[in-house]
């Protein structure tokens, strides 16, 4: 007999809609339900718009929700207050996307992760402060003789450690990794990855990984959740998806990873889904399934309701009227 996964954040019926002019309503997550069990990590892929940072930021209480639930080990974090919100600020953190953007120039190192030493009273003297400020640099990678130092200093993969170093610093359970590395160069993408990895191991973390680079996704997730215009399609195993993928949308996201071997891919490049039509507005969605103006298998029951996400056996739950439980 397997053992029983403890659900660590429970997502359900999510909704987070933007007002955008008078009368026009953008929306950014759209009924979506998920979990992520505790030690594992979520990856969340989709094209750039899809509301994949949305999403993310929702479920940690940076954003409110415009309906549906969002439990954190039980308790709603949209409704939780005073000393349950401080400790819950502090299991959960998030790295962002951009290593230029998120760090304060005008702070040293030592003053960005020791910040949240100060805000939760982690450290009972300075001497403490200075010693765990140390220890998070050492952590992912960078040195002591680095705490002193302004961001300016830093390349893109140090300033991103640097954020990393941020987030530990508080002892979090669970990190929303925002694509933390689409900002920075190919040669750093796999040793952050690989740090996040080892991070992981070492401090029992959780993590929910969002990017649109699906072979960096594949690496490091357990499991993967595809999303379309605010909408989750397909949600399985990291194997299963890749190895066995449903929705037409995610066979063209697979189809489209490039191989670094020229005639492969020349060979590959009559077998690739290109997909025919427009993304439509996330504003004015057509009516059923939002993906079936580009989709060559659109019936006419597409047309009038989106197809729930369904459990087609395996793990594997896909929003697709063609999937069937096997």
């Amino acid at each position: 007999m397997s053992e029983e996964k403890e659900v660590l954040l429970s997502v359900s019926h999510l909704k987070k809609y933007f007002k955008v002019g008078r009368n026009a309503t953008l929306k950014a997550v759209d009924d979506v339900s998920f979990q992520i069990y505790k030690g594992e990590t979520l990856g969340m892929v989709g094209e750039s718009g899809c509301g994949k940072t949305t999403c993310g930021r929702t479920c940690i209480g940076l954003y409110d929700r415009t309906d549906g639930q969002v439990l954190y080990d039980g308790k709603d974090v949209h409704t939780i207050s005073g000393k349950e919100k401080q400790n819950f600020k502090k299991k959960v953190q998030m790295v962002f996307q951009d290593p230029y953007g998120s760090l304060d120039p005008r702070m040293t190192v030592a003053e960005i992760i020791g910040e949240g030493i100060d805000i939760h009273h982690l450290a009972k003297d300075k001497k403490e402060r200075q010693d765990m400020i140390y220890h998070y640099l050492e952590l992912v990678g960078l040195t002591m003789e680095h705490a002193n130092r302004f961001v300016h200093e830093f390349s893109g993969g140090q300033r991103q450690r640097i954020g990393i170093a941020r987030a530990l610093a508080v002892q979090p359970e669970f990190i929303v990794l925002d694509e933390p590395i689409s900002a920075l160069d190919v040669s750093i993408q796999a040793q952050i990855v690989n740090l996040l990895v080892d991070l992981q191991k070492k401090m029992g973390l959780t993590y929910l990984f969002v990017a649109h680079d699906l072979s960096m996704v594949k690496h490091i997730s357990d499991r993967v959740a595809v999303l379309y215009l605010g909408t989750l399609v397909e949600l399985t195993t990291s194997k299963e998806l890749y190895e066995n993928p449903q929705h037409p949308y995610t066979q063209a996201l697979l189809s489209a990873i490039p191989i670094p071997d020229p005639e492969i891919e020349q060979e590959r490049d009559a077998n690739k889904i290109r997909l025919a039509g427009e993304v439509p507005s996330p504003i004015n969605t057509p009516p059923g399934c939002k993906f079936r103006g580009r989709c060559q298998y659109a019936t006419e029951q597409c047309a009038k309701e989106m197809p729930p996400l369904t459990d087609i056996g395996n793990e594997h739950y896909v929003a697709c009227y063609r999937c069937r439980k096997n």
